[in-house]
């Protein structure tokens, strides 16, 4: 074999491999992103959709049918993610087939040529007499470890063979699995947006008969829309008071909105944020029904809301455990609300709303996965939703990239 065309034959191989490999592994994180959509969506039908639809409001039903559509829509784009990728690798490895299948031949025909020559050498004298026929000594010896090299070369030679035959077998084994994952990933697709569909077709029926009679609901959407703005301004109230208490009693009385933190409250601050995305969920089963950030009303689109909490849907009497270990800052009731824990971490706080029930009271130190209170149903509207924050400081921060997954 042309020595040139053996190296270009390796680095091929070699940068076809390593492309194979990175994308095996951008399959396997999208195969884990689809197994847990559907997770959720397993979790939003237990929660958001074994109770009769008359039990809850039309508002409410909207809200349980748009976190499902979201979930469905992201499940459609990782699969046609998983798809697309897949169609990648069977093409890649289509093309590795045909280059298998030619270096395969290259080896055949150059492994015929060398039993050829063999034999036409054997045919015009012997390996006796051509080591006999050596003048000295040391040419025989040099004639006798060219006989050698020669047969371990027709060895390896038939090795290669049987090497590049096993590849190739294993690398049509592959492809054949690969264009089953990919026919399976295509007809779950297909339901996917079936049921899609039916979801966005109830969501739009939904849509019509609130329109139809706006003004019943734009009092309850603006209620409730004035009554989370309320709850916003007295939580930063609290945690503007409690940044302020503590600074002052470390003998600090510059108001700049974070603490002076002691090395104990340090210590804890670094241990909290060194668990970003690792913290557990505030209640042992759940699924997020309300997203953090801007959002307008499925509603009325004239109306924007900037939420600083996710909304927890849970089953009944569900328990609210802390995050993380920490100390009761405040408890606060609102008028005509329900209870709303602070929990300090260093400069950090985690807020659970929305409670039935407390356990604990101020000043209280609290351990990780701690039961501090029970979450709120609201029998009216059908649904129990634990309302949760966490802050650094007076800065309110995502909490979604807080929690682990679920």
């Amino acid at each position: 074999m042309n020595k040139r065309l053996h190296i270009i034959i390796i680095l091929g191989f070699l940068l076809s491999s390593i492309s194979l490999i990175a994308q095996s592994d951008k399959q396997k994180k999208l195969e884990a992103q689809r197994q847990q959509v559907l997770k959720e969506m397993k979790q939003i039908n237990a929660l958001l959709f074994t109770k009769k639809k008359e039990q809850k409001s039309a508002i409410t039903l909207i809200e349980d049918i748009n976190a499902k559509v979201n979930a469905r829509q992201n499940l459609i784009r990782i699969t046609n993610e998983q798809a697309n990728l897949l169609t990648r690798e069977i093409n890649a490895n289509q093309n590795e087939i045909t280059s298998l299948r030619a270096q395969l031949q290259e080896l055949k025909d150059d492994y015929a040529a060398m039993v050829v020559k063999s034999y036409k050498s054997k045919s015009e004298q012997s390996k006796v007499m051509f080591l006999l026929s050596s003048d000295n000594f040391k040419q025989a010896y040099k004639r006798l470890q060219y006989i050698k090299q020669y047969a371990n070369y027709q060895k390896e030679q038939g090795e290669a063979i049987k090497a590049k035959t096993k590849e190739l077998q294993d690398l049509n084994i592959r492809l054949s699995k690969q264009k089953e994952d990919k026919q399976k990933l295509i007809e779950e697709n297909r339901i996917a947006k079936r049921e899609l569909e039916k979801e966005l077709k109830q969501r739009e029926v939904l849509m019509a008969s609130i329109k139809s009679d706006m003004s019943k609901y734009a009092a309850q959407i603006k209620e409730k829309k004035q009554e989370a703005d309320r709850l916003d301004k007295e939580i930063n109230r609290l945690i503007k008071e409690a940044i302020a208490a503590s600074n002052k009693e470390a003998g600090n009385k510059t108001s700049t909105g974070k603490f002076v933190l002691t090395p104990e409250a340090k210590k804890l601050a670094a241990s909290f944020e060194a668990n970003k995305g690792k913290l557990g969920w505030p209640v042992k089963t759940g699924v997020i029904k309300g997203k953090f950030g801007n959002r307008r009303s499925l509603t009325d689109n004239s109306i924007t809301q900037n939420y600083k909490s996710i909304y927890i849907a849970t089953e009944e009497n569900s328990d609210v455990r802390a995050v993380f270990n920490g100390v009761v800052s405040e408890i606060h009731v609102m008028k005509r609300g329900n209870p709303t824990i602070l929990v300090r971490h260093g400069n950090y706080f985690s807020v659970y709303m929305n409670l039935a029930s407390v356990n604990v009271k101020k000043g209280d130190k609290i351990s990780t996965g701690q039961v501090i209170g029970k979450v709120f149903t609201n029998k009216i509207k059908g649904e129990t939703l634990l309302g949760f924050r966490i802050y650094k400081n007076d800065q309110v921060l995502n909490p979604e990239y807080w929690l682990a997954k679920y």
